[in-house]
């Protein structure tokens, strides 16, 4: 991601040079239309212009930014209890299907569970997609932004605010909450006091990441390349469709002027180039975020843009008007939300190693009690009798129901036979310190590397950072060239000598 970014950077000065707005400011934007109708009766100078301009007082600003961040608080609020919604289902849905009379669904209940989960979610996922836009163009309109790029930054964060909490609370849930409160035997913990709290998968948690992730991902592309391909095409053929039903018959359609032709296609988004932004960084948020567990994201996501590169370029070109240009010396909001997301996937990727995944577990007992210890560590004989030492034992009589014997469990508690029954072992103590030691090293080992790397790429490419600084040099020495002829032409005209010297 640090790479990426880095030469992402190097790109963009390219980019900024080749269009000629390295010296472009932002104080060169016009006003927003909205922002002068509202503050037109208050005005100030401007410090830079050094011109009269509408003017939006403090307290107003803050007052409408403090509503708005009440609103994205809510709507965050919402998509939580809609994940909350899918967690309730998921307990109901794993209790029918773990009775289920058809054999197959019976045996594999909990798969059963985390698919029909995951599609519901999805489902509920598009459907608050829809709100979010039209509450960010409210929340965005009632702050009332000075310029257009503030609004389209403003704009930018509450979308993907949005859509990030959207799409990634439930799989945030299933990495690191799922199972971790369930209990143990004859003590479970029930939600409302009936249904049982869910459990991993007896494989791990990452079972049920990967498969929230994959459906996810490859359903949310296949929706979104719908979205901006075949709807446009509906949409022109459509409109086509109604042109002939008018009596515009093939002949007059193709007698008519380009420009004409070109007014019948969709127009461009209101946002612009939002959709594409937010997509794109979506994207690269499940590519980093949770890499660690579902490995196959970053080639999913290849494979996804080798493909939209070109059906966006059929779209902006056969589908869509042409869009309006407007000048720009960066992507805005956009880079620093990259940023967040890369020091994100650092720390989410460190707990989803230390906590969803077994890797800490095994080595601390390869190294502490397995039968390697004092001895070296060599993988495949030092983790026998790993799967032993991570089950636990229950009494099943304890249960009433006339059971004996006992049974196994996923946990590192004390027999029913020892002085505290059920009572976490020293082992789990040493697992947990175990990972909170590994969460601090890697975060900081990784973080160190992130820096280390932005420090060595340098952000302008020294063969463009040559020919800035040889058409500065260029650009001083013709101010100079001029304003010795020009006082060479007034000594002259005032009848002094001159001389070819700096006077």
């Amino acid at each position: 991601a640090t790479v990426f970014l880095e030469f992402w950077k190097r790109r963009r000065a390219v980019l900024t040079y080749d269009w000629d707005l390295i010296d472009w400011e932002d104080e060169e934007e016009e006003l927003r239309p909205q922002f002068e109708a509202k503050y037109s009766q208050v005005e100030r100078v401007n410090p830079i212009t050094g011109k009269p301009e509408p003017f939006q007082p403090f307290s107003d600003k803050l007052s409408r930014l403090m509503v708005s961040v009440s609103g994205i608080f809510f709507m965050i609020s919402l998509v939580l209890t809609a994940v909350f919604a899918v967690v309730v289902y998921r307990l109901v849905a794993m209790e029918q299907f773990a009775s289920f009379k058809w054999y197959f669904i019976k045996k594999y209940w909990q798969f059963a569970t985390s698919g029909t989960g995951v599609c519901i979610n999805f489902m509920i996922i598009m459907s608050l997609n829809v709100v979010y836009e039209k509450v960010a163009y409210l929340l965005t309109d009632l702050e009332h932004p000075r310029t257009e790029s503030e609004w389209e930054n403003s704009f930018a964060l509450k979308m993907f605010l949005f859509q990030f909490v959207n799409l990634n609370s439930s799989i945030f849930y299933i990495a690191f909450f799922l199972g971790r409160f369930a209990g143990r035997p004859g003590k479970y913990n029930k939600l409302f006091n009936r249904w049982r709290l869910e459990e991993c998968h007896p494989s791990g948690c990452l079972i049920d990441l990967c498969l929230q992730m994959g459906v996810i991902m490859v359903l949310k592309q296949m929706w979104n390349n719908f979205m901006e391909l075949g709807y446009p095409l509906l949409q022109n053929w459509w409109s086509r469709r109604k042109m002939k039903r008018r009596g515009q018959s093939m002949e007059n359609k193709i007698s008519l002027p380009q420009w004409e032709k070109d007014w019948n296609l969709q127009p461009m988004n209101l946002h612009g180039l939002m959709d594409e932004y937010l997509e794109m960084v979506l994207q690269f948020g499940f590519t980093t975020i949770f890499v660690a567990a579902f490995p196959l994201a970053p080639l999913l996501a290849l494979l996804n843009n080798i493909i939209e590169i070109r059906l966006d370029a059929y779209k902006f070109v056969t589908q869509w008007r042409r869009p309006m240009p407007a000048r720009a010396t960066d992507i805005g909001i956009w880079y620093g939300i990259l940023e967040g997301i890369g020091v994100l996937a650092v720390i989410t990727n460190a707990f989803v190693i230390a906590i969803t995944s077994d890797y800490i577990p095994r080595f601390v007992y390869a190294y502490k009690y397995g039968p390697c210890t004092d001895q070296g560590y060599r993988q495949e004989k030092c983790l026998k009798g790993y799967v032993n030492s991570s089950l636990s034992v229950f009494d099943l009589s304890e249960l009433g129901m006339g059971y004996s014997g006992y049974c196994r469990y996923r946990d590192y508690r004390a027999p029913p036979w020892s002085s505290t029954p059920y009572e976490f072992t020293l082992q789990f103590w040493h697992v947990l310190a175990a990972r909170l030691a590994f969460i601090i090293v890697f975060e900081h080992l990784v973080f160190g590397i992130k820096s280390f790397i932005a420090y060595l790429i340098p952000d302008i490419p020294k063969d463009l950072c040559d020919r800035m600084r040889r058409e500065k040099y260029l650009v001083q020495e013709m101010m100079y060239e001029a304003e010795l002829e020009h006082l060479q032409r007034e000594r002259k005209k005032n009848g002094k000598q001159y001389h070819h010297e700096w006077p």
